[in-house]
């Protein structure tokens, strides 16, 4: 009896060691799941975050590209235009005070006006004679640049780029020249300088540091001021020195950009910015900028993106983990507390499901929302397309207006002269010369062919453009428009002189909004020759490979120059009754049919159009 009750006790205790190993062991198994599940989701909620950021990374850099390049392009218009200037040719060949003074005021007026840090001309020897800073502290007029790189490219090869650190202005930009040959050789050089700090202002007020670099690896500019003139891989000591030497980029050090990759994760960076201790961790887009050979960085802080994403993903691994778990174990405890499972577990479906619904419906509204946006701004884009189409109609109708007396005088001519041929073959019917009435009815038919064709043409040009470009003859555009404004040429004793290389060259566009174009350029033409007894107007087209250039040119008075720097900007006119769309509209037309329209001032006014060459 003893024996049995040790032997059963003993029995107990080794059942009991044996469940403690078991819920050790299935412990343990847990603690290592959830470790293993942890590590799991740290790993890719990281890599997802770094996903997203380097997609806006590289979206933003795209976006800044864009930027700092069309600053670039619309700069570089600058010297090609200045060196074309009769007064910049004419102060190098004289340079005299009067033309230096009247020089240095038209450049500051440039430089106002394009926000370009400085536009100013060296002569051969490479003194400045002109700038737009001249009178001011910073004044560049008597500084000598020929030791400056972008001075002796531009004499030896006709224009340069050079980015550099302002010796007089402490400012670093980009050097644009052109040189200015005479007759007898090159007279000087005018350049132009970009500066940058207004984009770098601009980038300042992103979260990302973003910079730029040149092909030796050197920043240029940056929305960090204490990275500008940095290196972003160590330059050899000799180099250094020759690059300090050259001033170009002052007496910077060109150490070391505070950039490094970091070791624990590709794709990420290690950056220290000015006033804090410890580096970050960013995510780097590059990307290249065309046509100059840089290189444009942006640095998306990667910290707390990261460590949310990882956290977010930890928490739901940890949860579901949890849930696993929990669904294992109510699996084994299955047959003793079935009913409780079951209700608990209709209960989590019914809070699962609220939480769906609840879920898809905010998606629909959301959705809901979206496609309403989406119908509001077609419906707002249609509304504005209609709207430029009516400004286009309303524009051609009021020309229709101003050229009516012409069209009727063109109609009257004809109709007049119907009615006397008309009369006089009644008469040789009369006495039977039926051979001069059939020759009068054929000059009446001829007559009528022609009110047909003026008729005709003031239809066409008055009827809504369908917005389809066609190929289009251009001297039969020219005579469209020509006969519009035909009587009033007449009536002003202006001539007109039409200078067509090849009579036959076509050129894409629409032939009733080109025409319209022609027709307000003749009529302002007109305007500008009013009162004087030698107008004449000329219209010269010369065709190459892939465009067509086009310049209505009149001997007038020419453009004011208030009115010049703001020609194609609504509302600007020199008529007292005018209102300043014209050529607004005129540019708008050109520029939908791929072409461009400009205007300066050469014994007149002179407007030059290019448009797409036709087969």
């Amino acid at each position: 009896m003893g024996m049995t009750a040790f032997a059963w006790r003993a029995a107990g205790w080794s059942a009991t060691r044996k469940r403690t190993v078991r819920r050790l062991a299935g412990a343990a198994l847990v603690l290592l799941a959830l470790v293993a599940v942890d590590r799991l989701a740290a790993y890719v909620g990281a890599h997802w975050a770094l996903s997203q950021l380097r997609t806006d990374a590289d979206a933003a850099a795209l976006l800044r590209v864009a930027v700092i390049r069309s600053e670039i392009e619309k700069q570089r218009t600058l010297p090609v235009v200045l060196s074309q200037d009769p007064d910049v040719r004419a102060t190098l060949e004289h340079p005299d005070s009067a033309r230096l003074s009247a020089l240095d005021r038209k450049f500051a007026g440039l430089a106002a006006g394009t926000r370009t840090g400085a536009i100013y001309l060296l002569d051969v020897t490479g003194l400045t004679i002109a700038a737009s800073n001249a009178g001011t502290s910073a004044s560049f007029v008597g500084s000598n640049y020929a030791f400056r790189p972008y001075f002796r490219t531009a004499m030896a090869d006709g224009s340069a780029e050079h980015f550099a650190f302002g010796t007089v202005s402490r400012q670093p930009g980009l050097y644009l020249t052109r040189r200015i040959d005479g007759p007898s050789g090159p007279l000087g050089v005018l350049v132009v300088k970009a500066e940058f700090e207004a984009i770098e202002d601009q980038w300042r007020q992103f979260a990302e540091p973003t910079f730029v670099t040149d092909a030796r690896a050197i920043v240029l500019v940056s929305s960090v001021p204490d990275w500008r003139f940095r290196a972003i891989a160590p330059i050899a000591p000799e180099r250094r020195e020759e690059l300090r030497a050259s001033l170009q980029f002052g007496d910077a050090t060109l150490a070391p950009l505070p950039v490094v990759p970091d070791p624990a994760m590709a794709g990420l960076v290690r950056a220290t910015l000015p006033g804090q201790r410890k580096p970050r961790l960013f995510v780097e887009a590059s990307a290249e900028v065309p046509t100059t050979g840089w290189t444009l960085d942006v640095l998306a802080p990667a910290d707390a993106a990261m460590n949310l994403a990882t956290g977010a993903a930890r928490v739901l691994a940890v949860l579901v983990t949890l849930l696993g778990l929990g669904l294992g174990a109510l699996a084994v405890s299955r047959r003793a507390r079935h009913l409780e499972d079951t209700a608990r577990q209709a209960a989590a479906r019914r809070q699962l499901e609220e939480r769906v619904t609840e879920r898809t419906t905010e998606l629909s509204r959301a959705n809901a929302r979206l496609q309403d946006e989406m119908e509001e701004r077609r419906r707002t884009q249609n509304a504005l397309d209609g709207l430029k189409d009516d400004l286009v109609q309303a524009s051609k109708l009021a020309m229709l207006g101003q050229i009516a007396a012409s069209v009727a005088h063109e109609v009257n001519q004809p109709v007049a002269a119907i009615r006397t041929f008309a009369e006089n073959s009644e008469l040789f019917l009369d006495r039977g010369d039926t051979q001069a009435a059939r020759a009068n009815l054929t000059t009446i038919a001829a007559l009528t062919d022609r009110i047909g064709a003026i008729t005709g043409e003031l239809r066409a040009f008055a009827r809504k453009a369908e917005g389809r470009l066609e190929s289009v003859p251009l001297r039969a555009a020219i005579d469209g428009a020509l006969l519009l404004v035909g009587h009033r040429l007449t009536q002003q004793a202006v001539g007109i002189e039409i200078a067509i290389a090849d009579e036959n060259v076509r050129v894409t566009a629409e032939r009733v909004r080109l025409e319209q174009v022609f027709v307000n350029l003749l009529q302002n033409a007109l305007e500008a020759l009013a009162g004087q007894a030698d107008g004449k107007i000329r219209i010269q087209a010369e065709a190459a490979a892939e465009q067509v250039r086009i310049e209505v040119a009149d001997n007038g008075p020419g453009l004011p120059p208030n009115v010049m720097e703001a020609l194609f900007m609504p509302f600007t006119t020199t008529k007292a009754q005018g209102l300043g769309l014209g050529l607004v509209i005129s540019h708008d037309i050109v520029a939908g049919f791929g072409g461009t329209l400009a205007a300066e001032n050469r014994d007149g006014a002179r407007f030059t159009l290019t448009l797409p060459r036709a087969p």
